[in-house]
């Protein structure tokens, strides 16, 4: 029966609030694109079905809100991820500069066993906004600074074109793939109720 099981693989997407962090989620599982924007309240998470490898697994892609006062909700939504992404609006240094900041939260938060490789990707997101003459973070200044993080795969992206998106989310796919040890999801077979005696006299009502 283990082997007919679906392989479900968590995505937590981070970054700075209106960088386009749904838009390529939305676009990636939806082919949906929207001009309006609207803060993400707390989290929001998508799946989508991916083949890869000749295997089919659930990619559950889970939109973090950006604005400071939601980093608190942050445990829950990071722990079990298997992979990263950061995301940047191109148009807007401070979002790149904050990346850092995003990186450590994450490693803080979901406490992965081995932090020094756990997959992160990165996305250069809006590069069509305003024919990219409006850009300020270089193609070049993000690769360095994946390069100077351990390597992590960059893609630039337009959510609203729809440019890059889907290698991009190939890539996050893959990584996490690398990331999910074997023996997930349903241990413990079975859990002994009654174990250890102690934990039977409860302070509590026993009606």
């Amino acid at each position: 029966m283990a082997t007919r099981r679906r392989m479900l693989l968590k995505v937590i997407i981070l970054g700075d609030s209106g960088v386009g962090k749904t838009s390529p989620m939305n676009q990636f599982v939806n082919r949906k694109f929207s001009n309006q924007y609207k803060a993400t309240i707390g989290a929001d998470f998508l799946t989508k079905e991916v083949h890869f490898e000749d295997r089919l697994f659930t990619l559950q892609i889970w939109d973090t809100a950006g604005q400071e006062r939601f980093q608190s909700l942050g445990v829950a939504f990071y722990r079990g991820a298997d992979c990263c992404v950061l995301v940047h609006d191109v148009n807007v240094m401070k979002s790149f500069e904050n990346l850092n900041n995003w990186r450590e939260e994450f490693l803080i938060q979901a406490s992965p066993s081995d932090p020094e490789n756990f997959p992160f990707v990165v996305l250069g997101n809006k590069i069509d906004v305003d024919g990219g003459n409006s850009r300020v973070v270089s193609e070049k200044k993000a690769k360095a600074w994946c390069a100077a993080k351990g390597n992590i795969p960059y893609f630039e992206t337009s959510a609203k074109e729809g440019f890059n998106v889907d290698a991009a989310f190939q890539c996050i796919a893959k990584n996490a793939l690398k990331n999910e040890p074997e023996e997930e999801i349903y241990l413990p077979d079975t859990i002994d109720v009654a174990g250890g005696g102690r934990q039977q006299t409860s302070t509590g009502c026993e009606c």
